[in-house]
């Protein structure tokens, strides 16, 4: 009886509530009536109407006002419009533009390679709309290279019976197209796996039902399966407004590959081919991620691959419609759930545990890896200073006062200060058992300074951290630690700041900028940017992270003999890395453990003087030491990027 007489409250409560709502909203309509009512007396009178161009200047510069606050600054703006304006042009250069000549296309169908492998296209069909199946088996009956095999599995409805009747069609005239008619449709996963089960060749490639193939594809693929033995190849890709390739939305440049960004992100997608031995006792597509299958399957095959080979061509073009995954995320919510289940599956292979993958601002599938650190090892800091007593006392302040992870110890490391101040500061941190200031005789040197201190480290890790910088987020150090614990990882930098909260540091690629050393990507872009394709919020493989707040086991900063003392000043960093590469180990920038760095406050900028020519040994030192390594170009940075500027400009 009881529980009958709560049901009656409630249901009387949510009755009234109903009819509440309901007079109400008879109240606002008759208000909205007579405001409709005054409203068009108004835009009636002689004045109004007079006053309309004046109006509308005064909404337009109000506008424009209200977007030049969201984007931060005028120059900005400005910055912005080349940007988009440069890649529009060069968007010509990647579409039907870049289709081989007739003469190239000769020379293509003529070429003999020492293996000539049939490679099987797997695309599984279901109510394919007839333009889109007409131009997407068009594009692979086009390729210039001629041993394919295109398996198709219908999973159409019979209200799409055109599909099999076309397929059909095409299969009595070309016998290296297979088709077959499921029973019944059993999705993305299901009928692609039907697919599978056709295909004869090789290798085996994905191809979607309504995208293109750019028609030296598969000749570009056979290349480098002989001159670099791949056996898992992947290549750029554009996304389109249906129907013309040529009206691009977005073109996708892609790193070789990198296993950091892979499970935070699938940037391989399309166009993925493999050698079938890859999937040897393995299933192609698991059903339980369907949505995300392909992210899964990646993870899996190159997990077992042996030379994972990036193509940096624009090959695949990605067709955006209603519907389509490329289109609207929202047509699929599953796939969010699918792809955080394939990447946790992944991380259990390899032995991770109680970790957390969320998604980033960026985009939902886009996700932020937070690792389990293991037991509570120490960290030792190692900050250079001289003089700049404020710019040394903010950066030990922010440490002290922020920082959540507690096993940690400073150490400065003092060089030829001159104030009285910076005595009595150190005097004042000697009162802190977890700070020591130790002294290095002899003239300034970075390399030779911070070598010092980590030999009097009693940490497992070394944190390299200058004078100049102020922390921001207060887990850093485990945000870094989380990475540096990795027995495949060396180096491991944060996102830096400018003062006016501009990106000074988001991982450092090599051959970028005038000397053709090295340069910081994305610089002076604004805190709160994405980042190219969303870079600015995953942690992610680089060649290189900067010196200025670098964490690495101690262990290995002694393996690789630490900082090259003949880099005095600039460079010591970037050749640190490179050391740590040449190893075997990944180099990780996360954008997760932000700090502020006043730049060049205590040294100055190496741009006149004794300072620009030091500078430019110490270029041509390190383009003589790692000359192969510039020559190859750097793995993170696609080649179709011009070296001459940060910000991801296509070289055209």
């Amino acid at each position: 009886m009881e529980e009958k007489k709560d049901y009656q409250d409630a249901y009387e409560k949510e009755h009234y509530k109903a009819v509440y709502l309901a007079n109400r909203v008879a109240e606002l309509e008759d208000q909205v009536d007579d405001l409709q009512f005054k409203l068009n007396r108004i835009k009636n009178n002689p004045i109004w109407k007079a006053s309309g161009p004046a109006r509308k200047c005064m909404h337009f510069v109000i506008r424009q006002k209200d977007r030049l606050k969201n984007c931060g600054s005028l120059s900005g703006v400005i910055a912005k419009v080349r940007y988009k304006s440069w890649e529009k042009k060069a968007m010509t250069h990647y579409g039907t533009q870049s289709f081989p000549s007739a003469e190239e296309r000769q020379k293509q169908e003529a070429a003999v390679f020492e293996r000539m492998p049939k490679i099987s296209i797997l695309v599984p069909l279901w109510n394919t709309p007839e333009s889109f199946l007409t131009e997407m088996i068009g594009s692979v009956q086009w390729q210039t290279y001629k041993n394919w095999e295109l398996c198709l599995a219908d999973g159409s409805d019979d209200a799409h019976a055109y599909v099999g009747e076309y397929c059909k069609r095409l299969a009595a005239q070309d016998s290296r197209i297979v088709y077959q008619k499921l029973a019944k449709n059993e999705g993305i996963s299901g009928n692609t796996n039907e697919c599978y089960k056709l295909a004869s060749g090789e290798f085996i490639g994905l191809f979607d039902h309504d995208d293109i193939l750019h028609p030296c594809a598969l000749y570009e693929y056979v290349k480098a399966i002989n001159e670099k033995d791949a056996d898992f190849i992947y290549c750029d890709e554009a996304t389109f407004k249906s129907p013309d390739i040529n009206k691009m939305i977005t073109m996708h440049f892609k790193p070789d590959y990198a296993i950091d960004n892979l499970r935070a992100n699938n940037y391989i997608c399309h166009f993925s081919v493999f050698s079938r031995e890859l999937l040897d006792g393995t299933e192609l597509f698991r059903t339980k991620f369907d949505g995300s299958q392909d992210h899964d399957m990646i993870l899996r095959l190159t997990d077992n691959a042996k030379h994972i080979v990036h193509v940096p061509k624009l090959l695949y073009y990605w067709r955006s419609h209603a519907g389509s995954v490329a289109g609207n995320i929202e047509a699929k919510p599953y796939v969010v759930e699918a792809a955080r289940g394939a990447v946790a599956d992944h991380l259990r292979r390899h032995g991770f545990k109680n970790f957390t993958i969320t998604s980033t601002r960026a985009f939902e599938t886009i996700f932020k890896i937070s690792y389990e650190i293991i037991g509570e090892p120490k960290i030792s800091i190692i900050i250079p200073n001289k003089d700049h007593v404020e710019d040394l006392r903010r950066c030990i302040s922010s440490i002290v006062e922020k920082s959540t992870w507690e096993n940690y110890e400073i150490i400065v490391v003092e060089n030829n200060s001159e104030t009285k101040e910076i005595f009595s500061y150190y005097d004042e941190l000697q009162n802190n058992p977890q700070i020591r200031v130790v002294t290095f005789e002899g003239k300034f040197n970075y390399s030779k300074i911070n070598n010092f201190g980590v030999s009097l480290a009693t940490g497992d890790y070394v944190l390299l951290l200058n004078n100049d910088t102020q922390v921001i987020t207060i887990n850093w150090m485990e945000e870094l630690l989380m990475y540096a614990q990795r027995p495949d990882v060396g180096a491991v930098g944060g996102k830096l700041y400018y003062g006016d909260k501009t990106i000074q540091h988001a991982g450092v690629v090599i051959g970028l900028g005038a000397h053709r050393t090295a340069g910081h990507v994305h610089y002076r872009q604004k805190r709160e940017n994405l980042g190219y394709m969303g870079r600015l919020c995953y942690a992610q493989d680089m060649t290189a992270v900067t010196g200025a707040c670098l964490l690495v086991k101690k262990s290995l900063y002694e393996q690789v003999g630490g900082l090259d003392e003949s880099f005095e000043i600039s460079l010591n960093d970037v050749d640190f890395c490179l050391k740590l590469r040449k190893a075997g180990y990944l180099n990780v920038f996360t954008p997760f453990a932000e700090l502020y760095h006043f730049e060049s406050i205590s040294r100055g900028l190496d741009d006149q003087g004794e300072k620009a020519k030091r500078y430019n040994e110490e270029s041509e030192r390190f383009r003589n030491k790692w000359k192969a390594e510039l020559e190859a170009g750097d793995p993170y940075f696609n080649p179709n990027f011009s070296l001459d500027k940060s910000d991801f400009s296509l070289r055209v």
